[in-house]
């Protein structure tokens, strides 16, 4: 990313300094405490239980300490807890998946389950006082959460999610692995990590087999914690969750949850509702279902008179009463890990395919007495998976649809939503309007009030409050509040444009910074330059910053105004309040005040058509010019 590409604000450092003030809080409560004898006897404290031994001593029953915050503060804020020692429990701190949305949240291990955040709002906050209770420490500007990457806060993780995304995707056709595939700005493999990551598993195991490398090499940047889980030659989806559980550490216990790497518009809290359904349905199994009046190819759940899951069957297998069935079997499991691990051992290929399936351990499960459930969702979308290129599309567009229902919703007009493309990492203020034919692709930050398109792409850069882009192509580059920017403009990396500046018609800039009310209005190459506050450039200037070898740096100086059609040939200072000629080759630097010619003298060779170009259509109009002269400056005429 070129180093002006994207200028936040420092969530980061807002996290921080909340978790100091959370360290400092502690230290003066637990101060508090020791000094004063009538609390002494049996509090609740911040870190834990404190009672007092016969001898009136205070001890303390020490609490662990779980954080969970942005990745590029995980570390320090792990040193600032550790060092102050106000806690005296184990602290762990654990990154969340997006770095778009920063949490400091401590949560205790004494304390009741917490309640979900707050949808569509950033929050630091903190525990203090009384046992379970929660103050904000500060709040960050309302913002919607992220389609499938909201971080759930519960006391009841998964202890592992088993993501299974071995498969060939041969209906793809495609040299590229089905799960690499991407929509709205994420992999297909990118989309189901992302929902996993949200209900914050102890454990997440991605099992992999076709295009091992590539698959794996892909999970590891955009999760660098996940384990990868080779799938070997026996085939179906329960000898692949077996090797996700081989990965796993040995009598791992808890819920476990399976899904799929071409599932992309599940969500976390779909997720996270599943494992609370299990929990609280004491089931050893729990299956995520949909009612669908296209059952067609699915597997159909088939209920007992208490209403609990007698079995799947398949679509080839069902009587003519069961095809009837519309709620349907979408792969997506809650499993006791216990109960899991020990019906895979018993699982089998002795079917037609030859395969190990995981339905089988339902069956399993029932006949060793555990109770098979079903959670029932109405939005079926989120369990379609992709096998084909027309699938691939259809889920684009559903998940783009709802990215841009949800922008809507928070306040941003977007004109024809159906030509409209956003990403699930692109945030947008309210009162921002969206043109037809726009793209806003990446980690895109739109301001409020911003006028956007028509037919813009944007991608991993920040528009600042109140500007306006149109017809325009902009990448990793930084748009300030109240710019302009097009049309058939082209912002390549590193391009900064200030506050109230203008990038115009048919311009072309790169590793460019243009200050606050400067103008590059017209047909112009602005590379390796800085162009100061309030300049201005004229139509048809080239900033010649290459010679083969080296890029150099061009620098025009504040309030400077240079003439159309000059080339600036870097490296090359302009200094503030100075001229630069129409139609010159700078190649000097010009100092303040002063005006650089740097162009040849005119000069007129009279005659010069009539011998160099006789015969022709020009020599003949020259000589009719020439004639009509004469007869001008004749006497009397």
């Amino acid at each position: 990313m070129g180093r002006h590409a994207r200028r936040r604000f420092p969530w980061a450092l807002v996290s921080a300094l909340a978790v100091v003030a959370l360290i400092a809080g502690l230290a003066f409560a637990m101060a508090n405490r020791k000094s004063d004898p009538a609390k002494a006897n049996k509090t609740t404290t911040a870190t834990g239980t404190r009672s007092t031994t016969s001898s009136g001593e205070a001890t303390q029953e020490c609490a662990d300490l779980r954080l969970a915050v942005a990745p590029q503060i995980a570390p320090l804020v792990a040193d600032l807890v550790r060092a102050d020692g106000a806690v005296c429990g184990k602290v762990t701190v654990e990154p969340t998946l997006s770095a778009d949305y920063v949490f400091a949240t401590a949560m205790w291990s004494v304390a009741p389950q917490p309640p979900k955040w707050p949808g569509r709002s950033r929050w630091v906050g903190a525990v203090s006082g009384s046992r379970g209770a929660r103050h904000t420490m500060g709040r960050l500007p309302d913002i919607p959460e992220s389609v499938g990457s909201r971080v759930l806060v519960s006391d009841r993780h998964p202890a592992a999610v088993i993501i299974l995304a071995a498969g060939e995707g041969t209906r793809m056709k495609s040299a590229t692995p089905k799960v690499l595939h991407a929509i709205c700005g994420r992999t297909l493999v990118g989309h189901a990590i992302a929902a996993a990551r949200a209900t914050r598993p102890e454990h997440l195991s991605v099992v992999v087999r076709h295009q091992r490398d590539l698959v794996a090499a892909h999970i590891a940047q955009v999760d660098p914690d996940a384990l990868i889980a080779d799938q070997d030659e026996i085939k179906g989806t329960g000898r692949a969750t077996e090797c996700g559980m081989d990965v796993l550490p040995e009598g791992l216990t808890g819920t476990v949850l399976v899904t799929y790497g071409d599932v992309p518009l599940l969500t976390g809290e779909t997720l996270q509702e599943l494992v609370d359904r299990h929990t609280d349905s004491g089931s050893v199994v729990t299956v995520l279902t949909g009612v669908t009046d296209k059952p067609a190819g699915y597997g159909r759940i088939v209920r007992d008179a208490d209403g609990a899951v007698a079995a799947i069957v398949e679509h080839k297998d069902a009587t003519p009463e069961q095809l009837l069935i519309q709620e349907i079997n979408s792969g997506i499991y809650a499993f006791d890990a216990e109960v899991l691990r020990s019906a895979l051992t018993r699982v089998t290929t002795e079917n037609a395919q030859q395969e190990k399936y995981l339905t089988d351990v339902l069956e399993i499960a029932r006949r060793d007495g555990g109770t098979v459930s079903a959670y029932r969702i109405d939005d079926w979308w989120q369990t379609e998976g992709v096998n084909d290129k027309v699938q691939l599309a259809a889920l684009g567009r559903e998940l783009n649809a709802r990215v841009t229902e949800k922008w809507m919703r928070a306040g941003v007009t977007i004109v024809d939503p159906n030509s409209t493309w956003i990403d699930v990492d692109v945030t947008i203020g309210a009162d921002t309007t969206i043109r037809p034919g726009s793209q806003l692709l990446g980690a895109t930050t739109i301001g409020t009030g911003a006028i956007i398109g028509p037919e813009v792409t944007i991608r991993d850069s920040e528009i600042g409050d109140g500007a306006h882009v149109r017809r325009a192509e902009v990448e990793l580059a930084v748009v300030g509040a109240g710019a302009v920017v097009g049309p058939y403009s082209y912002l390549r990396a590193g391009t900064e444009l200030g506050p109230k500046g203008k990038i115009g018609g048919f311009v072309e800039t790169k590793n460019a910074t243009i200050g606050a009310g400067a103008k590059v209005p017209h047909l112009t190459y602005c590379g390796d330059a800085t162009i100061g506050e309030g300049a201005n450039i004229g139509a048809g200037t080239i900033f010649a910053n290459y010679d083969g070898v080296t890029k150099s740096h061009t620098r025009i100086g504040k309030q400077s105004f240079v003439g159309s059609s000059s080339v600036i040939v870097a490296p090359v200072t302009v200094a503030d309040g100075a001229y630069v000629a129409a139609g010159s080759a700078l190649v000097n630097d010009v100092g303040p005040g002063e005006i650089a010619v740097a162009r040849g003298r005119q000069r007129n060779i009279a005659g010069w058509v009539a011998r160099a170009r006789a015969g022709t259509k020009t020599a003949a109009a020259a000589a009719a010019a020439l004639e009509e002269q004469i007869i001008e400056t004749e006497p009397g005429s």
